[in-house]
């Protein structure tokens, strides 16, 4: 049939037909080369595509702030790496906004950040959660025990923390003790590793999420989830909105929570 319309849109036969024989006419051994250069790079079209495909099934770039690409990642991109040799991981680490907009622009798979409020474009899911802690200076030991202490402990004491406008920070400041009469006088610092630094320095306590308990431990620091409440931070993952997900998506996350909930210091 498709013979038949070709041939009608040429307005010339291209085979003889016979009850026994199928031939080429004149016309059509004109048309041979044609046709026969058009289907191979019809084929190396479909090779090229199919190769293009499997090279993006086979990367998985993740977009994510410093603090989560430090204390979190690397440890779960090293276990579904020996799991998923197949998988090449790569890691951006940077601010919040460069994070949303490497998901936005394609540059990135998926993005993990505190996205506490949603953004235009993302679909948002949340991953886990952790508990608020406080940390304080202390004396470097083998093994601390982690303590437990309420709010209204912290109140008075000297206090370092994120500036007022990180959505961080105002979940903080919702439960810590005469926040906005200390706004003006506590230490205020971009990233939560610095103020990791200067609570070892001596400088005050802080107000953190519980996944960076091992490098606060690591640096003999004295930590004490806070009780009265027990508050929890969401970390999400921002997915381009009307992407399709690749099963490594899918696998990455799963590794993720099951390392979070098989840790005993990410509680």
């Amino acid at each position: 049939m498709l013979v038949k319309e070709l041939e009608r849109q040429l307005g010339v036969r291209l085979f003889e037909r016979t009850t026994r024989a199928v031939t080429l006419t004149d016309a059509g051994r004109l048309l041979q080369p044609y046709a026969e250069r058009v289907v191979t790079e019809l084929r190396q079209l479909g090779l090229a595509l199919q190769g293009s495909s499997s090279a993006s099934r086979s990367t998985l770039t993740i977009a994510a702030t410093p603090v989560i690409a430090t204390c979190l990642l690397p440890k779960v991109v090293a276990e579904f790496a020996r799991k998923h040799p197949e998988v090449r991981i790569q890691v951006m680490d940077g601010s919040l906004d460069t994070v949303r907009q490497a998901v936005l622009e394609g540059h990135a798979n998926m993005g993990m950040a505190f996205f506490v409020k949603p953004a235009a474009g993302l679909l948002r899911e949340s991953v886990c959660r952790f508990r608020l802690m406080s940390i304080s200076p202390g004396e470097r030991r083998r093994s601390k025990p982690i303590q437990s202490r309420s709010w209204k402990s912290l109140d008075g004491l000297p206090m370092i923390a994120l500036p007022i406008s990180n959505p961080i920070q105002a979940l903080i400041d919702k439960h810590l003790p005469s926040a906005k009469a200390s706004q003006d006088e506590r230490a205020e610092m971009n990233f939560l590793g610095t103020m990791i630094a200067m609570v070892k320095a001596g400088l005050g306590n802080a107000v953190i999420p519980s996944f960076m308990r091992e490098e606060c431990q690591q640096h003999g620091l004295n930590i004490a989830m806070l009780t009265e409440p027990a508050v929890h931070l969401n970390m999400y993952v921002a997915l381009r909105r009307g992407a399709d997900r690749q099963l490594a998506e899918t696998q990455f996350l799963e590794a993720l929570r099951a390392h979070i909930a098989t840790s005993d210091d990410l509680a």
